[in-house]
């Protein structure tokens, strides 16, 4: 699929989106309320998760291009593991079982649910990504329809899909400190935002995935904060 040229320098820096996609783990969490947050958390990365140990292991590949596009630096020229299509529906099934041991009263619902909170991360990666998702092996058509060449609309339908789904999963709960706390989560999501979007550039691949695991881990334990009985 072809997609604009390359972003040019605009004065902040180029990075990656990541919190757009916790809008399905709130979305989720207001679907299926016995659902932990903190297991939606992962969910929604753990594709993102595996993939940063694969790169700390060298077995998938990315590179830091400044320039590359408007609202991201990192080429991620290899990784048939975590975000080919196969390789996604496959993460997909293993990570809702996985999950789904977390969940008191677990059954095959909540499995699916966890598990297409999974795969919604490689959805929400093929609206933003060049084209860099292979659909098996890297050898393979790739796929993506390049979101990341507009930073500002990238980054305010971030901003937007967290609040409604936050909207959503809130008025699904009774406790004002519930609530409290969801504004709390919502309030450091977008703080993550902006630092991941005007913050520094990472120097490496492997500071990359060294701070998504730190940031994802961060928030997940703060999501079981806020999601927690009251």
């Amino acid at each position: 699929m072809r997609i604009a040229k390359p972003g040019l320098q605009r004065g902040y820096n180029e990075r990656a989106m990541f919190t757009g996609h916790y809008s399905v783990a709130f979305a989720s969490k207001a679907y299926q309320p016995r659902i932990p947050l903190w297991t939606l958390f992962i969910a929604t990365q753990f594709l993102d998760f595996v993939w940063a140990v694969l790169v700390l292991a060298g077995i998938e590949k990315a590179r830091i291009v400044p320039g590359l596009m408007a609202a991201s630096a990192l080429d991620l020229y290899y990784m048939p593991f975590t975000h080919s299509l196969v390789g996604a529906l496959a993460l997909s099934v293993a990570g809702g079982l996985l999950l789904n041991f977390a969940v008191k009263g677990r059954d095959a619902i909540t499995a699916f649910v966890l598990g297409c909170a999974v795969f919604s991360h490689w959805i929400a990666d093929l609206l933003v990504h060049r084209p860099d998702l292979p659909l098996m092996t890297d050898s393979c058509p790739k796929l993506g329809f390049g979101m990341w060449n507009y930073f500002w609309p990238e980054f305010i339908l971030e901003i937007v899909l967290l609040a409604v789904t936050l909207v959503w999963w809130l008025r699904t709960e009774r406790s004002g400190a519930t609530v409290r706390a969801g504004f709390i989560l919502f309030g450091l999501l977008v703080i993550a935002q902006c630092v991941d979007k005007f913050g520094p550039v990472p120097g490496s691949s492997e500071a990359a995935a060294w701070m998504a695991l730190t940031a994802y881990t961060v928030l997940a334990l703060v999501a079981a904060w806020a999601g927690r009985g009251r």
